[in-house]
């Protein structure tokens, strides 16, 4: 959007039609993957576009998988079941999925890959993952605890069981995960700490690998069995961004409409899901909610919180002051600017007054995104039912969906 400010027109009546929100790019980069180890062919809808998916993308084909993008939002994936040694060392810029997914992936390949990356990437930490190969068996070698990566691999792991630490990063167990299906026997993975605070990303990657053909059970809350089953190819449809589908699920219940995103809310596997549930309560949302798990999804409910029957306490947010802008701080200006007093910090907890008498009013309020995404696409909601609110910087939500404002204007949304 190339204007430093967008007016949002109510439109007056329903929202009705389908749009498709981007793609999940943690689900993208997982499917890509299990796609280039399964035999014949898998097509990827709803998929993302990005940096790093090309370079999934790029590294897959490099190691002759054919990837083809017949849309925007289409990869169709063929190959062999293998990933052979590419001609030179993989790519993969600054992207950490593809970096570390692939890593434990190629250690049951059979020869020599190099996985590299930018600057950036070669100071990302892929030490634990390494340390946890080398317990297997295999011939890895990251100097610098960071990218490259050498891995001279043989076709199979010298053990069946592998203690990994995931309190860096969620990533580590999720490549072992990813890798352990294409083993020779049943493979057990154990976190070596008490939990793994990213839980709701393993559950993606299980997710993933099932749809794949994977067979996974749980003994224990710390450790996880994968039976050999390899993968097998398959249609897999990329569910939306949920964060993304909030937007479209607020601007459902405020105008009464219908909105199709192609993904019904309970078939979401990311934890931003949770806030349909919320949304759905609208106009009558419980008086006090939670948003540490849902967290990205805390801007949207804030706002339809304006237009609640009744007040709501936000609790659990305290991480929202140190995102792409302080969140709290940017509702609750963004709100008083609204009606002076909808909104009051007590601490860390927004606290969202609430009046149903604002729609229909005319309350001219420039809002300041702060230059970030999430307030801009939350703020777009008042407008949809009070004249005169103003998104300035509405460019900024290019960072995730570059297509909102278009979004909203097929569904009848017009803007000044």
């Amino acid at each position: 959007m190339k204007t430093d400010k967008l007016t949002i027109v109510p439109p007056g009546g329903p929202l009705t039609g389908r749009v498709s929100p981007p793609g999940s790019k943690s689900i993208t980069n997982r499917a890509l993957l299990l796609a280039g180890l399964a035999k014949g062919t898998s097509r990827l809808t709803g998929a993302l576009k990005s940096d790093d998916t090309r370079y999934m993308a790029e590294a897959l084909r490099a190691m002759g998988v054919i990837v083809d993008e017949p849309d925007a939002t289409t990869l169709v994936v063929t190959s062999m079941g293998e990933l052979k040694p590419p001609a030179g060392p993989l790519f993969l810029g600054n992207a950490g999925t593809a970096t570390r997914f692939l890593t434990a992936a190629l250690a049951l390949g059979n020869g020599r890959y190099v996985v590299d990356g930018d600057e950036h990437m070669r100071k990302r930490p892929i030490k634990p993952l390494v340390d946890a190969l080398k317990s297997l068996g295999v011939a890895i070698d990251a100097p610098t605890g960071c990218p490259p990566v050498t891995i001279e691999a043989t076709g199979a792991f010298t053990s069946n069981h592998v203690v990994i630490d995931g309190g860096l990063s969620s990533q580590y167990v999720s490549a072992l995960q990813m890798a352990a299906a294409c083993g020779s026997e049943p493979f057990t993975i154990e976190l070596a700490g008490a939990d793994i605070g990213a839980r709701g990303y393993i559950d993606l990657t299980l997710a993933a690998m099932r749809a794949f053909g994977a067979k996974v059970s749980q003994p224990t809350p710390a450790s996880w069995r994968i039976e050999p089953t390899g993968y097998t190819a398959t249609d897999f449809h990329i569910e939306p961004d949920a964060s993304a589908a909030t937007y479209l699920w607020g601007a459902e219940v405020m105008t009464g409409g219908t909105i199709d995103i192609g993904t019904p809310a309970e078939a979401f596997t990311q934890p931003d899901a949770k806030a349909h549930a919320v949304i759905a309560a609208f106009p009558h949302m419980p008086a006090v909610i939670d948003g540490s798990q849902m967290q990205d999804a805390i801007p949207t409910i804030a706002v339809l919180a304006a237009f609640n029957e009744t007040p709501v306490r936000f609790v659990g947010i305290a991480n929202l002051r140190v995102k792409e802008c302080d969140r709290i701080r940017a509702l609750s200006t963004g709100l008083n600017n609204i009606r002076p007093g909808l909104a009051t910090e007590e601490g860390d907890d927004l606290i969202v007054a609430s009046d149903p008498a604002l729609v229909g009013q005319t309350l001219p309020a420039e809002i300041d995104t702060f230059a970030d995404h999430r307030i801009a696409m939350s703020f777009a909601l008042a407008g949809l039912k009070i004249s005169g609110i103003t998104i300035l910087d509405p460019g900024c939500v290019a960072k995730t969906y570059p297509a909102y404002w278009d979004a909203l204007s097929s569904l009848g949304v017009k803007y000044s």
